[in-house]
């Protein structure tokens, strides 16, 4: 009987450690196709619970009638420590929070550096953009656009930046970062508890699996081309509640990282090297990061769609755009694109206010693992 006392708090220290190994970056967890398991104990938790606790209850009163009766409130007092760090320093919306207030700043009030590199979105005359190396930490920041709520999100393990919409059924939904898969952020709505993965917005777990947040259009580019695209346009200020947190140098943004999760491989089609990965109805294709910036322009196309990738002068920003098939040449200054006689600057904007504006694609930078990963039948360009 005293047997069934160890068994029970090593059933529940397991139990526990399996409940976050899944959903963390531990050696050898984010290989596995294991979310569906990881979710199962998530949510029947309180099952595998009692049953630990009936196995320490029964053997509690042998296990203390020993000599060495410290032993098992020792090890009791061990369980209950470790079971703390699991559920409260090791959960993801610990270590990562949200900021507790918003506030933005304007080209004049902005005292960063111009090749701060933000996630930026807007609506008609209205932008607003989010400094990367603040999102980075955060995860999520909730906002507002044109009074409809917002989700921008950022994962530095994929280097995916994406904003969605949180409405759930017509209703905003609240969400926080429980874990991840596949090395990818993972968000549990407070509704259903479902699991959303960030790199797609899809529901991958639970009640909601294989529904999408509607995705929000967004651009990479630095604070300075912003400034210059939406001169009215504001810039989040970081949270004086997390100024330690954030990575004030900029280290991640610039591939300067040294972590082993977040650093990034300077040559090409490597786990870690920078790719531009374009997704469309007719096919995804990625760019490599390299070549974008040895030729600041490159013209390809998917599908029926020609396309043109633009790199900025300042050799950060960047934007993909598609053209009409019939255009003999393109030149790109780094700051103006010309297709045969026709002018567009960095914004797909026409130069000439009777022509019509190129439209822009969907298309990210973030790391190879994870576009291969989440665009398995992508294409690479040669």
């Amino acid at each position: 009987m005293r047997l069934l006392f160890y068994c029970g708090l090593g059933f529940l220290l397991l139990f526990e450690f399996l409940k976050i190994y899944f959903i963390m970056p531990f050696p050898g967890s984010q290989q596995w196709d294991s979310i569906d398991f990881a979710y199962f104990l998530h949510r029947n938790k309180l099952g595998f619970w009692i049953v630990a606790l009936l196995l320490v209850v029964i053997g509690l009163k042998p296990a203390i009638s020993g000599s060495k009766k410290w032993i098992p409130f020792l090890c009791l007092l061990l369980t209950v420590g470790l079971i703390g760090i699991f559920n409260f320093k090791m959960a993801a919306d610990v270590m990562f929070e949200e900021p507790k207030e918003l506030s933005f700043l304007n080209r004049d009030s902005f005292e960063g550096n111009d090749s701060t590199l933000v996630i930026a979105i807007r609506h008609r005359e209205e932008a607003k953009a989010y400094p990367i190396r603040y999102i980075v930490y955060h995860h999520q920041v909730r906002d507002s656009l044109a009074g409809n709520p917002v989700m921008v999100t950022y994962c530095s393990v994929c280097r995916t930046g994406r904003v969605y919409s949180p409405l759930v059924g017509g209703k905003a939904e609240k969400f926080r970062l429980v874990g991840m898969d596949h090395f990818n952020a993972m968000f549990e709505d407070s509704e259903t508890g479902s699991w959303w993965q960030q790199a797609t917005g899809e529901a991958i777990a639970g009640k909601l699996k294989g529904e999408k947040l509607d995705e929000i259009e967004s651009t990479q580019l630095t604070a300075g081309a912003f400034f210059k695209a939406f001169p009215q346009g504001v810039i989040m200020d970081g949270d004086q509640n997390f100024i330690s947190k954030y990575d004030s140098l900029g280290k991640f943004e610039k591939g300067k990282s040294e972590g082993k999760l977040t650093g990034t491989d300077p040559f090409s089609w490597n786990e870690k090297s920078w790719v531009i990965g374009v997704d469309l109805q007719s096919g995804a294709k990625a760019y490599d990061w390299n070549e974008l910036q040895n030729n600041r322009s490159i013209r390809d196309q998917i599908g029926d769609q020609d396309i043109v990738i633009l790199l900025h002068e300042d050799t950060q920003s960047f934007a993909v755009y598609e053209i009409p098939s019939f255009t003999g040449i393109h030149l790109w200054t780094g700051d103006t694109l010309y297709l045969d006689s026709d002018a567009y600057s960095f914004t797909g904007k026409s130069l000439d206010s009777s022509r019509t504006d190129l439209k822009r694609l969907k298309a990210y930078q973030e790391f190879w693992h994870s576009w291969r990963t989440f665009r398995p039948n992508t294409k690479r360009y040669n």
